[in-house]
Formats: structure tokens, C-alpha cells, sequence
């Protein structure tokens, strides 16, 4: 039976329905944060230290999450982080409920109102939130993403692949921001509280999964020796070092994560003083075209590889990226936005299908996890570095620019340091090199 034709079973279709769940929940989330954020306060870096406090565990955190993915069974750790995230969340949601009622609108606190005096709590409460949650999702995704090769077959994962990607694209960036910034209107709580229940049912989900998953070639099942951290997650550096393909995969992935974030850390504010977007649903919906992109994107990634050349689509999605953003910069009209964003999406998910399926191929199962914590370490470590600059180069940029084009230059920087790295990523990751690589690894 040809790949396309043979189903891709009962565990990837709970995988794929847990997943969806809990990416619906981080699209409402993505949306909550930021906007209740900037109802307390207008400040750059604070509202981009909420953003720093939920990506620092992936500087943090990550290579001893890769040990534990190895050691422990995935399944197990994957749902007991759904349920730790749910406790986090439900605990936000209901002290947004408690002072919700006293909070002004962003365009209230743009044109001059005071903020309120439970700023700071709410402020503090959604960096602890961030930070917790981060080191959960640290974890979670870390082991998630290692659950795949033992779902699927190793010729399906692009198909496998691909449709995880479409359908966690379409809640995280389509369906759940768009429902968040229809709830944000009704009530600022309710999209804490749902995400909690989202949350329930991807941990159910997860939980019923059948088989083992415990890394294959690691301990035998009910065996536990002391970890030795040191050994072990150099054992996982180690080997990504030593790959020039993945190495660069990850250097590459954490320079542009970098970059995307330094735009991106005050979006929000963006959105709101740049676009004249102070509903909570235009905001919403600005986001929704990155969702659609990275849908097609998703759709099309295997045939677009075939046709390219996995080397050449690498290319082409960096130089993507980097235009889309300059786009945005110099175009600040709400309508050239999304549709900056629906490139944006294409290219960015493309990226990620192409180089999530490489890893799942190239490294041994065995030492899946921890590579794929080094990985993430390089990759969406820089993220907390991207967006706590980010918002440090809008303030300084209010010095000598205005407070519009403070909002618009970080993503002018972003985008020209896109377009440096091709030459880096022509050098290094090119299709013959990828040829080689997945020929050495049989």
C-alpha cells in the first residue's frame, strides 16, 4: 500500500486531537496575555517581559527537558504537563474574573487614562503565569515531538507532519485567535477559563494513548538508574555539535527566532498606535493571516521540497520571511499586515516541516529527545533574547524616532537580518548537504 494511501492510525488521530485541543487553547492564549497586558499598562518593556517570562525555560530548562524525554515515558510526560498547565491556567483565568470589572480599554490607557491600581499584581501575575506555563510547555513540546516516529512509520512522517502542522497552525493562529479576541470583548476571563478546559481534554487525550513510549535503545522498561545529567546532556550536545547539518539547522533556527521576536515583542502595541487597531478583535484578526499562511504552507510543504529541493525551500522561506517583515514596516495599513502575515506563514511553516521531518530522520531515537532539547535550546532559546530586546529597542528608539516609528523600525531590523543569513544557509544547508546527511544516516 502506497503512503498516501495507508492510514496513519488510531494514536496519531488521538495525537492530532490533542494536539488540536491544546493548540486551540494557545491561540486563545496568544491573543489573553497580550491584550490584558495592555489594558494595565503601555510600557514596552513591560508588556515584552511578560513575553521574556514565558520563553526564558527554553534557555533555561530545555537540555535537562531533552534527559527527561530519554529517561521517562513520553506519553506519561506529555499529559502530566497538559494537567500542570491546566492548574496554572484555571488559577489565572479566575483572578482576571476577580478584577476584570475595574480594568480601562487600551485606547482608554493610549490616550492618556491612568493605569489601574491592580497593574502590578495582574502584570506580576502574568509573568509568574508566563514563566510556569513556559517551563511546562518546555517540556511538553520537547516530548511531543518525539512521540511521532513512534505513531507513524518513517515514510509517513512529512504527511504526518504536515497535517499536525496544518491543523496546530489553524487553532494556534487562525481559530483560537479569533475566538480569543471575540471572548476578549465578552468578558477578559473567558479565554483563560476555556483554554483550561481545552487543556483537560488534550491531557485525556494524551493519557489514552496505546503502547509504550519509552525511547527505544534507552533503559528497559521499570529500570531506573541515577541520571547523570552532565554525561547525558552532553551526550545530546555532543552529537548535535558534531552534525553539520543539524548544527546549522539550529544556529539558523535561532538567529531567525531572534530576529522575529526583537519585531514581534510589541506587537500588540503595534497593532493598537501603528494600525489603529484597539479592538480586541481587529487585533485578533490581523493575526489571522500568519494562520492562513502557514495552513497553505503546511499543505503544500511536501510538494513544494519535491520541487525545489528541500536546500533550495530553506532558501527560499528565509528570503521570505525577511521581505514579509520589511513589508510590514514600511506598509503600516491593517489590510497590507495580513497579508504580509499570510506570506509570513507560508514561509515560516515550510521551514519548520522541512527541518522537524530532517531531525526526526537523522537522529537516533534513542537520543531524540535530548538532540531535540540542544536543538531547541539553540533554536527558541533566543526567543527570550529576541523579545526582551525587542522591547528595549522601542523604548530606545523613542529617543531619536517617534513612538511610530519606534513600533516600526525593530521590524525593519528584523527583516534586513533575515536576508544576512542566506549566504550562511546557501553554505551550509544546501540540498546536496541535506543528500548527504540522510544518506549517512541509511
Amino acid at each position: 500500500m502506497s503512503t498516501a494511501a495507508r492510514p496513519l492510525g488510531a494514536n496519531y488521530r488521538k495525537l492530532f486531537a490533542s494536539a488540536t485541543a491544546a493548540n486551540l487553547g494557545d491561540g486563545l492564549m496568544s491573543v489573553a496575555l497580550v491584550w490584558l497586558a495592555s489594558a494595565v499598562t503601555r510600557d514596552a518593556m513591560l508588556i515584552a517581559l511578560v513575553g521574556v517570562a514565558g520563553r526564558i525555560p527554553w534557555l533555561v530548562f530545555s537540555l535537562p527537558a531533552g534527559v527527561i524525554s530519554d529517561r521517562f515515558d513520553r506519553r506519561t510526560l506529555v499529559g502530566s504537563m497538559d494537567v500542570c498547565r491546566f492548574v496554572v491556567v484555571a488559577a489565572l483565568g479566575l483572578l482576571v474574573l476577580r478584577y476584570q470589572s475595574g480594568l480601562p480599554t487600551p485606547e482608554q490607557l493610549a490616550a492618556g487614562a491612568p493605569e489601574p491600581s491592580s497593574g502590578p499584581l495582574l502584570v506580576t501575575a502574568l509573568c509568574v503565569a508566563s514563566l510556569l506555563l513556559g517551563c511546562a510547555e518546555v517540556l511538553r513540546d520537547n516530548t511531543a515531538q518525539t512521540l511521532m516516529p513512534s505513531v507513524v512509520e518513517r515514510d509517513q512522517l512529512e504527511k504526518a507532519n504536515g497535517r499536525m502542522w496544518a491543523s496546530e497552525t489553524t487553532m494556534n493562529s487562525f481559530v483560537g485567535p479569533a475566538l480569543g479576541g471575540v471572548l476578549i470583548t465578552v468578558a477578559l476571563a473567558l479565554p483563560f477559563l476555556l483554554n483550561a478546559g481545552l487543556l483537560a481534554v488534550s491531557a485525556a487525550l494524551v493519557f489514552a494513548l496505546a503502547g509504550s513510549f519509552a525511547a527505544k535503545g534507552g533503559e528497559p522498561t521499570g529500570v531506573r538508574t541515577r541520571i547523570d545529567w552532565r554525561r547525558e546532556i552532553a551526550e545530546g550536545f555532543g552529537w548535535l555539535w558534531n552534525h553539520r547539518l543539524i548544527r546549522t539547522l539550529a544556529i539558523l533556527l535561532g538567529l531567525l527566532n531572534l530576529l522575529s521576536n526583537v519585531a514581534f515583542a510589541t506587537s500588540v502595541l503595534f497593532a493598537q498606535e501603528v494600525l489603529g487597531l484597539f479592538e480586541g478583535w481587529q487585533f485578533a484578526l490581523a493575526t489571522t493571516g500568519f494562520a492562513l499562511g502557514a495552513v497553505i504552507g503546511s499543505l503544500l510543504a511536501e510538494r513544494i521540497t519535491k520541487g525545489l529541493s528541500p536546500g533550495t525551500a530553506l532558501l527560499v522561506s528565509i528570503v521570505g520571511m525577511g521581505v514579509s517583515l520589511l513589508a510590514m514596516a514600511l506598509l503600516p495599513w491593517a489590510a497590507a499586515f495580513w497579508i504580509c502575515g499570510v506570506a509570513e506563514g507560508v514561509f515560516v511553516v515550510l521551514w519548520n516541516v522541512i527541518t522537524v521531518s530532517l531531525r526526526q530522520r537523522l537522529i537516533p531515537d534513542r537520543l531524540l529527545g535530548r538532540v531535540n532539547s540542544v536543538y531547541r535550546f539553540f533554536g527558541w532559546g533566543t526567543i527570550a533574547i529576541g523579545t526582551a530586546l525587542g522591547g528595549v529597542l522601542v523604548g530606545l528608539g523613542e529617543t531619536f524616532l517617534s513612538r511610530d516609528w519606534a513600533l516600526r523600525a525593530v521590524f525593519v531590523l528584523a527583516g534586513l537580518g533575515h536576508l544576512a543569513l542566506v549566504g550562511y544557509a546557501r553554505r551550509e544547508a544546501n540540498s546536496k548537504t541535506i543528500a548527504a546527511a540522510e544518506a549517512a544516516a541509511g
